[in-house]
């Protein structure tokens, strides 16, 4: 595991309880950098139960079915502070929210989502898959030269506040694709959704991808 970085495995837990658990870390984090102590840097990682939530832009109108349906079919919808649109959480999905204090690593919010982007790039290198940035969309792509195929396989989120960080990115490992019918995931209605398990047809050791996240981190956020 990366040194100076804690990681912190939570298993899977309900979206609402990690993010009240990473609120209070982020909330200390910026209260021990504002009276100039050093920065706990943590790495949690996670999955959830069946949910969808929806960032600070995030539009209705990218659900598919309303809100009260979607309860009624056992999943729980919840608006959040992050970035970005709509997106789908689940089991099988492994999901990163670093807390961080970019400065320490000497870098702002831009080269940060670049980093987030690399480490899972590199981590899918160790599967065969090409993974890719695209262009004004955040996240890991595969296939964007084909518009035909082009095809999302990690979302990312962030929020910071004084250049730390918090909520953060969500890698689709053996994740039921059939979820992100339910919505138009991060507004878009023309590109597809992937996962590790569909790429390769076959199902992931999640051990095994998490120990491979460590690594990846560990390159493009060394302490």
């Amino acid at each position: 595991m990366p040194s100076g970085i804690n990681i912190s495995d939570w298993g899977l837990i309900p979206y609402r309880t990690a993010y009240e658990r990473q609120k209070a870390l982020f909330n200390d984090a910026i209260e021990r950098k504002t009276s100039r102590q050093s920065v706990k840097n943590t790495l949690i990682i996670c999955e959830h139960p069946h949910v969808i939530t929806l960032g600070k832009h995030g539009k209705h109108s990218n659900l598919l079915l309303d809100e009260n349906r979607l309860r009624e079919t056992g999943i729980e919808c919840f608006r959040t502070d992050r970035g970005g649109d709509v997106t789908y959480h689940g089991p099988g999905q492994l999901v990163g929210y670093p807390i961080l204090d970019l400065e320490l690593f000497n870098i702002g919010l831009k080269e940060y989502v670049f980093r987030l982007e690399e480490t899972i790039i590199k981590l899918l290198d160790k599967y065969s898959i090409r993974g890719e940035h695209l262009p004004h969309a955040s996240g890991v792509w595969i296939d964007i030269d084909k518009p035909a195929k082009v095809r999302k396989i990690c979302a990312i989120g962030i929020k910071s506040s004084r250049y730390v960080t918090m909520h953060g990115f969500a890698l689709n490992v053996n994740t039921d694709l059939q979820y992100f019918d339910l919505i138009n995931p991060c507004g878009f209605t023309d590109r597809g959704v992937t996962s590790v398990k569909k790429e390769l047809d076959v199902k992931i050791r999640m051990e095994d991808v998490k120990m491979l996240l460590a690594e990846s981190f560990h390159r493009f956020f060394p302490t």
